[in-house]
């Protein structure tokens, strides 16, 4: 039911955390998978990692925050792969704990080139791929709880983790005709190397495992099985949603 044999994934910051985490899902049934990171060393490491489920794997350098970069890894990705059937739009940044009424102009628009702008250019050019084939496909963002119950100190990731679920929901709406889907995921707390410095502190240890009913930290893997589905056919119904991935801290 999800064999991905003959289609082909992109996945922004797919070299680590969340992000190879759909990967690995992705090329474990069948897909050929590009990934995109800014870190050399990573991607070639995650590369690596991803061929050893056989497929056709690739890494490109590219910083989502550039315009130009993405349209030109977009335009490599599809000459090694000649198409992009789902758009896993994963890079992100976080938001670095500063205080709002401190917060400067520079701090404000780093973390919305990447997590707003990046966004926006990832899906715009897989969707001008999209309608071009005919053949439609799937977007996905990886949003976060920030967007639902908001994060002192983040304002500004909070706020982008919002609105890329309201672009998603516009996205739904305006490419469906295309026969183009678009739905975000929202993950709990996962041990990823974002999450690194908060996880490091027994304060959170102690006080947030918690709040999450499985009382249990995600793993990257968690999320290989719903990229799986939003990659698949199985999926071609389901658009304009937001799932979260969660253990249920959502519901606590």
């Amino acid at each position: 039911m999800f064999d991905l044999s003959g289609k082909v994934a992109l996945v922004t910051g797919g070299n680590g955390g969340i992000g190879l985490g759909f990967a690995e899902g992705l090329a474990e049934h069948g897909a050929g998978v590009c990934i995109w990171g800014t870190n050399e060393d990573k991607n070639a490491a995650a590369k690596e990692r991803i061929e050893s489920y056989g497929g056709e794997v690739a890494a490109i350098r590219c910083d989502v925050s550039r315009e130009q970069e993405v349209v030109d890894a977009f335009a490599q990705t599809l000459d090694i792969f000649g198409q992009v059937d789902s758009c896993f739009a994963n890079a992100g940044v976080g938001g670095g704990g500063a205080q709002f009424d401190a917060m400067t102009p520079d701090e404000w628009h780093r973390v919305f080139k990447v997590n707003m702008d990046g966004v926006m250019f990832t899906f715009r050019e897989a969707v001008k791929h999209m309608k071009s084939t005919g053949r439609g496909g799937s977007l996905v963002v990886t949003s976060s709880g920030t967007a639902r119950f908001g994060a002192a100190g983040s304002e500004h990731y909070s706020a982008t983790k919002a609105g890329v679920i309201a672009l998603i929901q516009s996205l739904s709406v305006g490419q469906a005709r295309y026969g183009i889907r678009a739905n975000a995921i929202i993950p709990g707390w996962i041990e990823t190397a974002m999450t690194e410095r908060a996880f490091a502190t027994e304060a959170f240890q102690t006080k947030v495992i918690k709040r999450i009913p499985q009382r249990r930290w995600g793993q990257p893997e968690d999320f290989k099985a719903i990229a799986v589905y939003f990659a698949s056919d199985e999926s071609s119904y389901h658009t304009g949603d937001t799932i979260a991935v969660d253990g249920g801290v959502s519901h606590f």
